[in-house]
């Protein structure tokens, strides 16, 4: 069983920059793709970026693009998210999630088969 914590969440002003991280154990998460999803209160979980198994293959919700950049550190188990340039409409719970092989569609929550419970970034001045 994979599990998925996420950590990096905050406060930050406008134009501010968070980097969250989202640590797995339990198997070795280089084989997996990672997804980082976003909810906020009434809406629909959003897909934001995603990341192959082994890095080379990055995808971004246009919403997102230009702002952040997703990595992952496949010796320490770990996917990054850096957030920059954080706009209030960025305010939400953020979750990761990984699934076993390539999706073209990552951005569908349901194509995934494990999440962490998630960490709240919070965008105001």
């Amino acid at each position: 069983q994979l599990q998925l914590v996420e950590s990096g969440g905050g406060l930050v002003q406008p134009g501010g920059s968070l980097r969250l991280s989202c640590a797995a154990s339990g198997f070795s998460s280089g084989n997996y793709a990672v997804g980082w999803f976003r909810q906020a209160p009434g809406k629909e979980r959003e897909g934001v970026s995603y990341i192959s198994s082994s890095g080379r293959s990055t995808d971004y919700a246009d919403s997102v693009k230009g702002r952040f950049t997703i990595s992952r550190d496949n010796a320490k188990n770990t996917v990054y998210l850096q957030m920059n340039n954080l706009k209030p409409e960025d305010t939400a719970i953020y979750l990761c999630a990984a699934k076993r092989g390539y999706d073209r569609t990552w951005w569908r929550p349901f194509i995934y088969d494990f999440w962490g419970q998630g960490t709240q970034v919070t965008v105001s001045s």
